[in-house]
């Protein structure tokens, strides 16, 4: 609804067949719009690729693939952007012309790019997790341009004025690290602390889904919910983890942050409004 805002990352963000694509900002808003195909997790639901593989036929790499639907997103944003439009303005179009109440926020205007270091040099996050398979060792990971980056007005406005600060089961190193990496972020969300629950996207010492495990590693972070809670400790007053995890959550309280436990595993809507409301509770 209209009193719901989402802070995306942008350090996904690419350029393909010349397209400024933002997978992030546009997977938040195909969920919100209910056109996501759920059961991949991505993309749109029911959508073709006749373009994509029109390109791939006359030569272009196919490895990165954008349905019919999802390209003419992307090329919208390309061309609003091109003609001095904001990627807050083009994201706030997209999502109020596909029918979203809710506000889907770029963390922030200025490009950054998350990459991985490999023994084969460096790769684009896109390239590595597509191409590659998340599979070579992770020897580093860095987001380029954060030196430049700053909020938007609109999301130092979202987490000053919040009523609860939400910390979704993301990838805590490249989906919510690039967000808490953008200088300001991190010591707004301190301020608001008390306002602040995160939910462990670690289940029994693994992730649900993705490579996050291989990807905390070598950051120096454990792979559990302690872990999750320790890199978030110092704006996150409560952290929801699984029931699973149930016997580590005195860990977790030593720490300085309020352990819930509940099912966390959204296997479908029922569960999933559970674990919201829970999430809601721990700092109501």
């Amino acid at each position: 609804g209209n009193d719901l805002a989402v802070i995306a990352n942008t350090a996904d963000d690419t350029r393909i067949h010349g397209l400024h694509v933002s997978p992030d900002p546009d997977l938040i808003t195909y969920w919100l719009s209910g056109e996501i195909d759920e059961e991949r997790g991505w993309g749109i639901r029911g959508d073709s690729f006749t373009v994509h593989e029109r390109l791939e036929r006359l030569g272009t790499p196919g490895w990165f693939q954008l349905s019919d639907r999802d390209l003419a997103t992307c090329v919208y944003r390309t061309h609003f952007v091109a003609e001095g439009g904001t990627l807050t303005a083009a994201q706030g179009q997209i999502a109020r012309a596909l029918g979203v109440r809710a506000t889907v926020l770029p963390m922030c205007e200025q490009p950054v790019y998350t990459r991985v270091l490999t023994a084969e040099g460096w790769r684009g996050l896109q390239e590595f997790l597509i191409v590659f398979g998340s599979q070579p060792a992770i020897e580093g990971i860095e987001v380029q341009g954060l030196d430049r980056a700053t909020p938007t007005t609109e999301v130092r406005e979202a987490l000053a004025t919040a009523d609860v600060i939400l910390v979704g089961p993301s990838n805590p190193v490249i989906s919510i690290g690039p967000i808490l990496a953008v200088p300001g972020v991190r010591d707004a969300l301190r301020r608001r602390r008390d306002h602040v629950v995160g939910v462990s996207p670690i289940i029994a010492g693994a992730p649900v889904k993705g490579p996050a495990d291989r990807l905390m590693g070598p950051l120096g972070m454990e792979v559990s919910c302690v872990g999750v809670a320790r890199a978030y400790r110092d704006f996150c007053s409560a952290l929801v983890i699984d029931g699973g995890d149930a016997a580590r959550a005195p860990e977790v309280d030593a720490l300085g942050v309020h352990a819930v436990v509940t099912d966390t595993l959204m296997r479908d809507a029922r569960v999933a409004a559970a674990l919201a409301r829970n999430t809601l509770d721990a700092v109501a």
